[in-house]
């Protein structure tokens, strides 16, 4: 037999983790982000990755639209044509990556948004510092002189 105390326990346990609805809330992900080369010299390509970490495997979470704003004026989207979804079996990609050129010279904080159904569920940023080239007159000012 289980004590009142126990007993009260587990019912408050089970309280805090269920939503109001009483639908347990999944574990949301953490976003990492990762820039090859970090600080470049123009014209260059770069190599951003942005891996999910943590979170659960469900469908929230599979197969998502990611918008990469490069703040140079340019966008892209990764739609990704996936099989449905199928709970249980269905493995979660965590790990995307994109590349983008910068041909002049600035410091850039790239965004990364995560969206299922028209609905954003994670962003991030990431500083990429790109210093003038051979035949890049633009330079880098600093925002303190």
């Amino acid at each position: 037999m289980f004590s009142r105390a126990v007993v009260a326990t587990a019912v408050l346990l089970t309280a805090a983790v269920l939503s109001p609805a009483g639908d347990a809330k999944p574990k949301k992900p953490g976003l990492d982000m990762r820039v090859t080369p970090r600080m470049a010299f123009s014209p260059v390509n770069i190599l951003i990755v942005a891996e999910l970490k943590g979170g659960e495997d469900i469908e929230e979470y599979y197969c998502p639209e990611i918008e990469w704003d490069w703040d140079d004026g340019g966008k892209s989207v990764h739609e990704a044509d996936c099989d449905p979804y199928e709970a249980g079996t269905t493995a979660i990609e965590r790990r995307f990556s994109q590349e983008h050129y910068y041909g002049r010279a600035g410091i850039y904080n790239v965004k990364a948004s995560f969206r299922r159904a028209g609905r954003t569920f994670l962003a991030g940023t990431i500083k990429v510092t790109v210093r003038a080239g051979v035949g890049d007159p633009t330079g880098i000012r600093d925002p303190n002189e």
